[in-house]
């Protein structure tokens, strides 16, 4: 379990595609060295389109890419989408590729949900924010709320040696288990940490999830948080469905005087997430939670804060997929000014676009939601260990393009690739 907090870090919050996009495509366009970039959903469409024009002009002028796309999420792209990125010397790797089999896709438990992108090991940016449309408010009543940060500091070293751990050491990644990268940083990784340049006042750890030594590193976090809060806990996650350790503690917190929020979809883009969510409802509103639907367009944040220097944002959700499946990173940020932009806009998000569960609608029926919930949750926690007698149950990294990182590509300007 990850404790040790690195300060000196400034954090600026991005609050849905229209911030999120211009910031990361101008870091891009700044690269000198290095691109390092994890996404679960990459779309063919106009926000993809003008990620792959940002990787190539970056690439032709020498830069070292390293593309990562699920293979559950990014399944779509064509073949001359990838093909134009391999040729300009981009290296694009795909986890967990299936091909469909009578028009099914069977790969949808093994996700590699991270939304990454580190820039010359100085600049990373986290969140829940995918590179597709559906996060633009252009979109229409469909597109999506998120938020991601923009990250400065020597925490980014700690983001970078996992992202550069990662991608050196996708293509031997297939044994049994879970994809994850090593746990020896690479070589140079830990001193560019050391050496990164205070940027700010803020104390932030990089939590990551896997299925080894970090199963429960992310929901952990969140519960110290709750156990610790005095004043005020506010929660906005999109598919909210946790287990009984992480309902009790906020429970607990409502007892005893914590103002709590819980910002949930009202208008979902996946139904069966509402249906779940409400079977926990009456067990919340009656320890005093206070429950507001988004009803404005699906919510897809992932955020959260506690008291006034308390915050994460990144891209787990707090359900049996993330909690228990998915390959997911976070940050959390002890900051006072980072926690009061994040509660800004969440107050204003829960003021002018939520409508609040009335604390009435608990009623008799609490005890046999509750309990549904916690069995439904268990059953799907418990999937991966008895999803081994399924085929393919080994994931795998195809990777395409050149040979994975090596330590010399930190330091050392990457050769100019063939035009």
């Amino acid at each position: 379990m990850k404790t040790r907090w690195v300060g000196g870090n400034r954090f600026r919050l991005l609050e849905n595609g229209e911030q999120f996009y211009p910031a990361v495509f101008e870091a891009i366009a700044r690269a000198r060295r290095e691109v390092l970039l994890e996404t679960f959903i990459l779309f063919e469409d106009k926000v993809g389109l003008a990620l792959r024009a940002a990787l190539l002009e970056a690439a032709r002028r020498g830069v070292r890419i390293e593309l990562t796309i699920d293979g559950w999420g990014s399944c779509d792209l064509s073949r001359e989408f990838v093909d134009g990125l391999t040729a300009a010397g981009v290296r694009v790797h795909v986890f967990e590729p299936a091909t469909r089999r009578f028009g099914v896709r069977l790969n949808m438990f093994r996700r590699m949900h991270r939304k990454i992108a580190v820039i010359d090991g100085e600049l990373a940016y986290i969140g829940g924010i995918n590179y597709s449309a559906d996060h633009l408010l252009d979109f229409g009543p469909r597109a999506k709320q998120d938020y991601a940060v923009e990250a400065c500091g020597p925490i980014v070293g700690e983001i970078h040696a996992f992202a550069r751990s990662a991608v050196r050491d996708a293509p031997q990644r297939r044994r049994f288990g879970w994809w994850r990268p090593a746990s020896r940083a690479p070589m140079g990784a830990a001193a560019s940490a050391q050496r990164a340049d205070t940027a700010g006042t803020a104390e932030a750890l990089f939590v990551t999830r896997d299925n080894h030594e970090c199963r429960r590193d992310i929901e952990h976090q969140y519960r110290v948080a709750f156990r610790a809060a005095r004043r005020r806990i506010v929660v906005a996650n999109a598919y909210f469905f946790p287990g009984y350790q992480l309902l009790r503690d906020l429970r607990r917190a409502a007892r005893r005087g914590v103002s709590v929020h819980l910002i949930v979809q009202g208008e979902p883009d996946m139904p069966i997430a509402t249906i779940a969510a409400r079977l926990l409802y009456d067990h919340l509103l009656q320890a005093g939670v206070r429950i507001h639907e988004y009803c404005d367009r699906p919510m897809h944040g992932k955020v959260a804060l506690a008291d006034d220097d308390w915050a994460t944002v990144g891209s787990s959700n707090l359900d049996p997929l993330s909690l228990a499946l998915n390959l997911e990173a976070n940050v959390v940020i002890r900051d006072r000014a980072f926690n009061r932009s994040l509660h800004e806009r969440l107050d204003s998000l829960m003021r002018e676009s939520c409508k609040e569960v009335p604390a009435t609608q608990a009623g008799r029926s609490i005890w046999w939601k509750a309990t549904v919930g916690m069995l439904v949750f268990h059953f799907v926690r418990r999937f991966p260990h008895w999803a081994g007698a399924l085929p393919e149950h080994r994931p795998k990294i195809d990777s395409l393009g050149q040979a994975p990182l090596g330590d010399a590509a930190a330091t050392q300007p990457a050769a100019e690739p063939p035009r």
